[in-house]
């Protein structure tokens, strides 16, 4: 514990962190989960640990969980084997603090408002900004990318503006999604998500996801991502023409970047292709596969003519 500055009955935070990390599993940069490993892919945050005591940070923890729900199987500790879950592994309290002591400071670059990408720990700030190509590019360079940064912004606006327009139709529904995980009846069972029927706009709908667009074994692979389909089982009169979009449910924490569908439905066209979920990065889509759901909410708008 540390009292007055002063660090007591106990090694130093760093002696502390280099003892308890020694076991750590950390996704590697092309390949899945190599332990025992130390993680330092940072940050390091939110230590859990097994009912034996070893640790992992969050980010490796979730990448376990999802690894197991891609290949049926319990996820387990990768030095003792034990099993592991949200309900089993419990925080570490000592590491916790000791990890809150060191310096974890994450920054950017002074030149970010002209274009320089670099972000990192504080402590290499100074000798970045000192390498740092942004300051001595031509004027003609820099037009080039504050144009490309322009853009970026009116493809941010353009879609708010759309959702804005959206809520403007007479016709609009939502509904909180469940997406629970099944099996194909392959020899080699592929991983699917499914939702219960539900009905929205007087209709009703179901919606599909599949991993990495149900490539043969997702769990090889750290970049992982969702897609989705909307298919109605209603039967309709007239074609009808709907946008769509799905964002997280009211109680998750996972990031999705909105983005509009469109699709006209008819009986002989009921189903749309699937469309990419828009997760931030693997990271977030771990975190919806280690879940034992997938909660999301679906916001529907008919288009009348």
């Amino acid at each position: 514990l540390s009292q007055g500055g002063a660090w007591l009955l106990g090694p130093k935070p760093a002696t502390l962190l280099r003892t308890h990390t020694a076991h750590v599993p950390c996704p590697g940069p092309s390949g899945p989960p190599r332990p025992p490993r130390l993680c330092a892919t940072g940050p390091w945050e939110g230590p859990l640990q097994c009912t034996n005591g070893h640790l992992m940070c969050a980010g490796c923890f979730i990448h376990l969980l999802a690894d197991a729900r891609l290949k049926e199987e319990q996820a387990t500790c990768p030095n003792c084997r034990c099993e592991i879950s949200k309900s089993l592994c419990c925080r570490n309290l000592a590491v916790e603090k000791a990890v809150s002591e060191l310096p974890s400071e994450v920054t950017q670059c002074k030149y970010k408002r002209i274009g320089c990408p670099w972000h990192g720990p504080f402590h290499e700030l100074t000798v970045h900004e000192a390498a740092c190509a942004h300051p001595t590019k031509t004027g003609n360079e820099l037009m080039e990318i504050l144009d490309e940064m322009d853009q970026s912004h009116r493809k941010e606006m353009q879609l708010y503006n759309s959702i804005f327009s959206l809520l403007s139709f007479e016709k609009i529904g939502y509904t909180e999604v469940q997406f629970r995980p099944y099996r194909t009846d392959d020899f080699i069972t592929r991983l699917y998500y499914e939702t219960p029927r539900f009905t929205v706009l007087n209709q009703t709908w179901v919606l599909k996801a599949r991993v990495n667009d149900s490539e043969r074994n997702p769990n090889l692979s750290c970049k992982r991502t969702l897609s989705f389909q909307l298919l109605l089982k209603s039967k309709v009169t007239a074609p009808l023409e709907c946008s769509f979009l799905l964002l997280k449910g009211p109680y998750d924490d996972v990031k999705i970047s909105p983005v509009i569908y469109h699709f006209v439905f008819t009986n002989e066209s009921n189903e749309t292709d699937y469309v990419p979920l828009p997760i931030v990065d693997s990271v977030e889509c771990n975190k919806l596969l280690a879940a034992k759901n997938i909660n999301l909410r679906l916001f529907l708008f008919q288009i009348q003519k």
